[in-house]
């Protein structure tokens, strides 16, 4: 298995973890989550389930989040993703 095929498989490894769990987390951290998700799959979509009172509150964390990892490379944030879930979500 090459480098690029393993970060991928334990990318969407952690991806399913951080889906299926049934842990909370903190405002702050899950737009670590979201960030990293975002930039890692060149995902520009924006979703914003938000109650629309605190809608435009809730995408600028969203946006400043998305901003912060800007640089990132993709492989980059990949990594960071995994080492977010692999902190927060123990393997069960």
């Amino acid at each position: 298995m090459n480098k690029d095929t393993a970060l991928e498989k334990d990318f969407q490894e952690a991806y399913e973890r951080a889906t299926h769990t049934e842990l909370r987390f903190p405002p702050d951290l899950m737009l670590h989550f979201y960030a990293y998700y975002k930039r890692a799959t060149n995902d520009s979509t924006f979703y914003n389930l938000a109650n629309p009172d605190d809608e435009q509150l809730i995408s600028a964390f969203k946006m400043n989040a998305i901003f912060q990892v800007k640089n990132l490379t993709p492989e980059q944030a990949k990594k960071e993703y995994i080492n977010l879930v692999n902190t927060h979500i123990p393997k069960q």
